[in-house]
C-alpha cells in the first residue's frame, strides 16, 4: 500500500474485511503501518482510526452473511494496532528516561496526555463513525463497543501500564487526572516521535516475521 490518505487508508480496510481471510492480521497491519506513517499524535492517530473504521464499514455492507464475525476480528485487529502503538510509547519514554537527562518532566507528561487521547478517542470515533452507518451495521457496532466498554481494551490495558510506569516521574507537575481535552495541544518532541516510530516499526516487522 503506498497510500496513506484518509481515502487510500479507508479503501485499504474496506478490502481488508471484505476479503475472505486474515481479518485481523490485515488490520493489524494496516494499522500499524498507517500510524508510522501519518505520526503518532493523537491527532493524527483519530483520523486513521476514522479513516480504518469507515473502511471496515464499507467492508462489511458487502459481506452481510457473517459480518458479526468480520466485525469482531477487524475490531480486534485495530485494537491489537493501537495496543503495539501504546506499547511502543511506553519503551520510547522508557529508553529517554533511562539515558537522556534532558528529557523533561513536561516532555513525560505531553508522552502521556497524548496517550490517553488516543485511548479515549479509539471507542469514540468507532462509535462516531457507525453512527452515520446503516442500522444493521450500526447495531452489530453498538453490540461490540457496549461489550468493548464493559470489559475493557487490550489498548486500554497497555494505556493504562503506561501511566501507572511513569505516574511518578510527573510527579509536581500541573497533571488533570480527568480525560485529556480532545482539542489540547500536547507538543511531543521529535526526539520521542522518532524513537517510537523507530520501535513501532521493529515491533510491526517482528508481528510480520513472525506470521
Amino acid at each position: 500500500m503506498n497510500d496513506f490518505s484518509d481515502e487510500g487508508i479507508k479503501q485499504a480496510a474496506s478490502a481488508a474485511v471484505s476479503g475472505d481471510k486474515d481479518i485481523r492480521e490485515r488490520m493489524r497491519d494496516l494499522t500499524l503501518t498507517a500510524i508510522k506513517q501519518r505520526r503518532m499524535e493523537s491527532g493524527e492517530v483519530k483520523n486513521v482510526v476514522k479513516a480504518l473504521t469507515e473502511g471496515i464499514t464499507l467492508g462489511l455492507d458487502k459481506r452481510a452473511h457473517d459480518s458479526k464475525q468480520a466485525l469482531a476480528q477487524a475490531f480486534a485487529g485495530l485494537d491489537a494496532a493501537l495496543m503495539k502503538s501504546a506499547e511502543a510509547t511506553h519503551l520510547a519514554l522508557q529508553q529517554l528516561t533511562e539515558h537522556s537527562n534532558d528529557f523533561s518532566k513536561q516532555d513525560i507528561k505531553a508522552a502521556l496526555d497524548n496517550l490517553k487521547e488516543v485511548e479515549q478517542n479509539f471507542l469514540s470515533t468507532v462509535s462516531e463513525v457507525a453512527n452515520k452507518s446503516s442500522a444493521r451495521i450500526k447495531a452489530e457496532v453498538d453490540d461490540l463497543l457496549t461489550h468493548a466498554r464493559r470489559t475493557g481494551t487490550d489498548t486500554g490495558r497497555q494505556v493504562s501500564t503506561t501511566l501507572a510506569a511513569f505516574s511518578q516521574q510527573i510527579h509536581g507537575v500541573a497533571h488533570d487526572t480527568k480525560a485529556a481535552s480532545t482539542d489540547a495541544v500536547h507538543t511531543l518532541s521529535s526526539r520521542f516521535t522518532l524513537l517510537a516510530a523507530g520501535i513501532l516499526e521493529g515491533i510491526a516487522q517482528a508481528l510480520r516475521d513472525k506470521k
